[in-house]
């Protein structure tokens, strides 16, 4: 595994993290490691997650409302559901220092950048995207080296200030990320195909397993095969997070829903028709996707890629 850059070109030396849940914790951990000068600040709405954070030294402080959480800091980082954006960032609109780089790490960006830009005219929104996570929550599920060899994605606004971009760009790199910037529109499309619509399957499979009446919990926990055990793992992610990501990327999810139906359609037929050269080239084509992935690095066959959860 790749340390992540030593650069700490950033500039930032005050960061604040609103939402202390798997990602923010672990940027704040990650800073902590990564960046032990910078000073991290962390505030999240629900005061038992922030007891839970001053508990265990999460961050250098813990705020009790959003607004004293931003009040020096240099750059800021939403790390709440997608759907809660635009309230949290009006929570902080009047103590938002006038300087300050403000970013996100939601999985919808389109939607997120109008929010953000909406409830904090005038400030530098640079909109990210950090591809990684489990199917764990809370601050006590973050680990510093989440980062290390994932994806982050910047999504810019256009006319968007460049140094800024830059400044966030180099932020993620020190944490250990592989950085790509995309346009937030371009974004939501991919995301929709590899990641917004593998999960809805996964709650509806999981979903339609539980209410078959003629097969009892019990078994279906108990035979479970590896297949079903891998979406049961998706489908045990955040509710709230992932219900805001489908209603945000609505037009995107719901594009790529209509053509994996198409699909299914076409595989149904074959099987019904026992056209098996065709499934088999399609069994054939899907399993060198997924060789292509690892040779990637995009897949471990360890727990959490192979990651140490090490402080």
């Amino acid at each position: 595994m790749l340390p992540p850059s030593t650069s700490l070109g950033t500039g930032f030396s005050r960061v604040t993290i609103i939402g202390l849940g798997l990602i923010g914790s672990s940027i704040a951990r990650a800073v902590g490691k990564y960046m032990p000068d910078v000073v991290v600040t962390g505030y999240d709405a629900n005061p038992d997650v922030r007891a839970t954070a001053q508990a265990i030294g999460l961050c250098g402080d813990i705020a009790d409302s959003a607004g004293a959480a931003v009040t020096d800091a240099d750059f800021v980082i939403f790390c709440v559901p997608v759907g809660a954006m635009g309230a949290a960032a009006a929570e902080i609109a009047a103590d938002l220092p006038a300087d300050a780089v403000v970013s996100d790490v939601g999985s919808c960006k389109e939607s997120v950048a109008a929010e953000l830009m909406a409830a904090l005219p005038g400030a530098k929104v640079i909109p990210a995207h950090p591809v990684a996570g489990t199917e764990n929550s809370g601050p006590e599920a973050g680990f510093a080296t989440l980062f290390q060899n994932r994806w982050c994605i910047v999504t810019p606004p256009e006319g968007a200030d460049s140094l800024a971009v830059e400044r966030v760009c180099e932020f993620w790199r020190a944490l250990g990320a592989e950085v790509e910037m995309m346009a937030p529109d371009h974004h939501d499309r991919v995301l929709a195909v590899t990641s917004h619509l593998p999960h809805l399957i996964a709650y509806t499979i999981v979903g339609t397993a539980s209410d078959l009446e003629e097969v009892t919990r019990s078994e279906v926990i108990k035979y479970s095969a590896g297949g079903f055990r891998d979406f049961t793992r998706i489908a045990a992610s955040d509710p709230t997070m992932w219900r805001d990501v489908f209603l945000s990327n609505k037009e995107a999810v719901l594009d790529m829903l209509q053509r994996f139906s198409e699909d299914l359609s076409a595989l149904q037929r074959a099987i019904r028709w026992g056209k098996g050269d065709e499934l088999f080239d399609l069994f054939t084509r899907t399993r060198a996707i997924r060789r292509s992935i690892l040779e990637e690095g995009q897949d471990d066959a360890r727990p959490d890629f192979g990651r140490s959860h090490d402080e």
